[in-house]
């Protein structure tokens, strides 16, 4: 009945939503963090106001991401090769909503305090993630165009026993 309900990407919607929200996640926190270090060296602190909001809105969207993540990990059916890779994907995506949301906690106390400042410990932690987000971006990209999940061709490996 549920094979009824799913289309050609093994999905109840027409293609994955998870890459669209997580899209906007990392441009969020990368400009974020652009926006700071400029900030910090030229003293503008204008971008610390658009970085604030990124944060804030990329916090957001993270949760959003990983709900969407995992039901469409779950309708993914992963086969044996792909299961390592989905697993430090998730486990990472569930991680990086809890350290995105500290972060951005610390940002809006130095938003409240001290908007015209930030500091260099700040800017290392926000360093920090920025890199995780990149091994993020990995994991999820080796998904995709290595494993192939919800790709077509897969799809209808998985369905015929092939994989």
């Amino acid at each position: 009945m549920l094979e009824k309900l799913l289309n050609n990407h093994n999905l109840p919607y027409p293609d994955t939503i998870h890459p669209i929200v997580v899209h906007f996640v990392i441009a969020m926190v990368l400009f974020a963090f652009l926006c700071d270090v400029i900030g910090y060296f030229t003293s503008n602190y204008r971008l610390f106001e658009v970085s604030w909001w990124n944060m804030f809105f990329a916090t957001i969207s993270i949760f959003v991401a990983v709900i969407f993540g995992q039901f469409e990990a779950g309708l993914a059916e992963p086969y044996n090769a792909a299961e390592r890779v989905l697993n430090l994907h998730m486990i990472l995506g569930w991680a990086l909503a809890g350290i995105l949301a500290a972060i951005t906690a610390w940002r809006y106390v130095i938003h409240c305090r001290t908007p015209e400042k930030i500091s260099v410990y700040y800017l290392a932690a926000s360093l920090l993630l920025t890199v995780l987000v990149g091994v993020q971006v990995y994991f999820g990209d080796e998904l995709v165009w290595v494993y192939g999940l919800h790709t077509v061709p897969v799809v209808e490996a998985i369905k015929e026993g092939l994989l």
